[in-house]
């Protein structure tokens, strides 16, 4: 049986891009979930608009000049987060929308581009990741992983406790800083197959998919990037013979895992919460039938 979807050139792009979507969205994501800052994805790929709309306009590659502009707009965000006190809501809110409002009227205003083109940003679209793209993409997959693996410790540090992150040592204004510009390339490279629109959900499905089967660290991404690679291959795969939006083919696929494995851990969750309760039942009744003067923690004072 051959694979007639691996036949054409634009596949074979897509499938790549498609991979590298699948990792590199939910590496980051697993941060932005602990951080509970899950729909800045959706924010930045609100600002990455205007990128686009310039690429267009200037005739430069959209997927670089977005990457520039959602990484400016992301440390803006960030430093509005830390440093907005009562109006840094209204801040976000018009940075968000006037990025996707100076996204449309550039596309509109530049002679390449069309509604069309719009569509395949927002959406995402399988026959226009062009060779320029991939080539764009990998580089931004690349730094990406190299982020998100090799300063794992202390993204996970300053995600969970800025303050105690901040007491040992750690630079948490750099890194939290990192952690927003590695947000934005993410959101660039995602956006040709999810779209601009879509990409925020396959940074925060697929983590919290794993989160039902695991509550350490390390499980968690990992299977968070098993989850997102599988379902951006099956989404693009589908959408190839469906002739339907891989985007949100692909999110609705993300979606679908996470409903299944909810359903599946739930009678594993409570198992594990009454063996857990008898464990701590019989403890404190060893506890109490053991006199006080011969407790290990006594004898260990002394």
């Amino acid at each position: 049986m051959t694979m007639e979807f691996l036949q054409p050139e634009f596949m074979q792009r897509a499938l790549l891009a498609a991979v590298l979507v699948g990792i590199t969205a939910p590496a980051v994501g697993i941060y932005l979930v602990q951080r509970r800052q899950a729909l800045m994805g959706d924010g930045i790929g609100h600002v990455a608009m205007t990128g686009v709309g310039l690429g267009f306009l200037l005739s430069w590659s959209p997927v670089w000049m977005a990457t520039l502009v959602a990484v400016v707009g992301s440390v803006a965000m960030e430093l509005i987060r830390a440093y907005g006190k009562t109006r840094g809501d209204l801040a976000l809110a018009l940075l968000f929308y006037g990025g996707m409002a100076g996204g449309v009227l550039l596309i509109n205003l530049s002679p390449t581009g069309s509604n069309a083109n719009l569509s395949s940003y927002l959406f995402g679209s399988l026959t226009t990741v062009s060779r320029e793209d991939v080539t764009a993409i990998s580089i931004l997959a690349a730094f990406v992983i190299l982020v998100t693996v090799g300063l794992r410790r202390q993204l996970f540090a300053v995600s969970q406790d800025e303050e105690f992150a901040r007491v040992t040592g750690l630079p948490v204004r750099a890194l939290n800083l990192l952690v927003a510009v590695t947000a934005a390339v993410t959101v660039t490279v995602a956006m040709r197959v999810v779209g601009l629109l879509l990409v925020s959900a396959l940074m925060v499905v697929p983590v919290a998919a794993a989160q039902q089967l695991s509550r350490s660290f390390r499980t968690t991404f990992v299977l968070a990037v098993v989850i997102g690679t599988g379902t951006t291959l099956t989404g693009t795969v589908t959408s190839y013979y469906q002739d339907l939006p891989p985007g949100a083919t692909i999110v609705l696929l993300a979606i679908a895992v996470f409903v299944l494995l909810t359903v599946l851990a739930t009678p594993l969750a409570r198992r594990r919460a009454r063996a857990a309760e008898a464990v701590a039942s019989s403890s404190a009744e060893c506890d109490m039938a053991v006199p006080a003067t011969r407790r290990p923690t006594d004898d260990a004072a002394v």
